[in-house]
């Protein structure tokens, strides 16, 4: 394979390659980063290019930019596969829990350390260096190939359902490998069937006008965080069931395959009990940690605030109460349905004498879940067992990839999740990292997919 010495020899120029990239600050969650995003989609335009990719170019959306690339020169009898990822990043801060500055990335035993270096700028960059050494050493690749990346994943992809279904055409393929994602350890393989949805809402509880004496008033009028208090409350029993009317309607509960499958990865309980540094593990207890992990919807309180937080008492009986929420969803439920259940909800608990606002919160995603004997994730799973000597484990995550789901819905085709990140390299916490064990293994598994899919 004159690919995997192309690989080797390039590999120093490769890693060097990787720093660059992961130096740039492509925040899209920070507006005073805009311009850093656009300039990470270009930096990718140029690497593309180098590649021997063509016709890439930065194209445009209603915010954060998108880039695309091809090489449609395999034949029409070959098939068309596309490779999707995303250059955006998280926020850094903290800094100061930084080892080293996060945007200055350095590598240390074996890893790139740098915010993005993992999510999703490593994994990115894989199949890109794969196409360039399968083109410099062959003048040709096996199989024709869309490249599609994006710069708003980490702000939950707010323009880009409408940017696909403007661009149907061009990004039609037969098969979606996503480059964002993860494998479940160093030397054992996973294949992701399923990923959660999202959907997420703010409540504001109005009381009076203005902080009120407590003293003077209290007993008087209703109290704004007491009221959202109860509000909060009344959403889930003492068991973790979520009691919204019509949260579960759309669920499609696990099958006795989908528990026995899951049944099958290791899992160990105390481990995982001892690693969040929790006295126990909580949820419906007719699923296990496991299934309720990957398998089950959730209602999560993320933040709550009202009234005095300064030094010392201030008696006041507070103006308003507010807390954000969000949901991670399960197949088939729909996000707008069921925000539309929550603030049905609220507005059915909500005590006397306060007014209660529900804002849906932008960023929302649709379920992912590929169906049985999925012919690219077979495919998939037959590289991943050549390229780590074991099989992987069939699992799914509470994470979301909004795209999945909206190239799902346009173009018809369930995506495969081919990625080599792993749990504990700190996406979106400070010291993120990528090792470089994993870097070049991606390089590998994305060459000997595609002449899997050449044959």
């Amino acid at each position: 394979m004159a690919w995997a010495e192309y690989l080797r020899k390039k590999e120093t120029e490769f890693i060097e390659d990787l720093i660059d990239f992961v130096s740039i600050p492509s925040i899209s969650a920070m507006d005073e980063h805009f311009e850093d995003v656009v300039k990470a989609g270009e930096w990718v335009v140029e690497r593309l290019k180098r590649a021997g990719i063509e016709n890439a170019r930065v194209m445009e959306t209603e915010t954060h930019p998108v880039v695309y690339a091809d090489w449609l020169h395999a034949g029409e009898d070959k098939p068309t596969i596309m490779i999707y990822g995303h250059f955006d990043v998280q926020p850094a801060d903290p800094y100061d829990l930084w080892d080293t500055p996060p945007f200055e990335p350095q590598i240390r035993d074996g890893k790139v350390f740098g915010r993005g270096a993992s999510d999703d700028k490593g994994n990115m960059l894989a199949p890109i260096l794969a196409i360039e050494a399968m083109l410099q050493t062959r003048g040709t690749l096996p199989v024709n190939i869309k490249l599609f990346y994006e710069g708003q994943e980490e702000i939950g992809s707010p323009t880009l359902a409408p940017f696909i279904r403007e661009h149907a055409k061009l990004l039609s393929a037969d098969m979606i490998f996503s480059s964002d994602g993860g494998q479940f350890s160093e030397d054992q393989p996973q294949l992701i069937q399923g990923l959660k949805g999202l959907v997420g809402c703010e409540l504001t509880v109005q009381g009076p006008d203005a902080d009120k004496h407590s003293g003077k008033h209290g007993g008087g009028i209703a109290n704004p965080i007491h009221a959202l208090s109860l509000i909060i409350a009344s959403m889930k029993d003492d068991e973790g069931h979520i009691t919204i009317d019509g949260f579960y309607d759309d669920v499609i509960d696990l099958s006795i395959e989908d528990r026995a499958a899951f049944a099958r990865v290791p899992f160990d309980e105390a481990a995982y009990i001892a690693q969040q540094g929790v006295t126990d593990t909580f949820g419906e207890p007719e699923y296990t940690t496991l299934e309720r992990l990957w398998g089950r919807p959730t209602l999560e309180l993320n933040g709550i605030w009202g009234g005095y937080q300064g030094k010392g008492t201030k008696t006041v009986l507070p103006s308003i109460a507010q807390a954000k929420i969000t949901c991670r969803l399960v197949a088939d439920q729909n996000p707008d349905q069921i925000f539309e259940h929550i603030k049905a909800h609220i507005e059915r608990h909500t005590p006397k004498g306060v007014r209660v606002d529900v804002e849906k919160m932008a960023a929302s995603a649709q379920p992912f879940l590929s169906p049985a004997g999925h012919n690219a994730s077979e495919i998939a799973g037959r590289v991943l067992t050549e390229v780590y000597g074991t099989a992987p484990h069939y699992v799914r995550i509470g994470g979301s990839i909004p795209v999945m789901s909206m190239l799902l819905d346009t173009l018809g085709v369930h995506a495969t999740v081919f990625a080599f990140g792993l749990d504990d390299e700190n996406i979106h916490a400070p010291n993120e990292f990528f090792r470089l064990s994993s870097f070049q293994k991606s390089q590998i598994a994305y060459c000997k997919l595609l002449e899997e899919f050449g044959k």
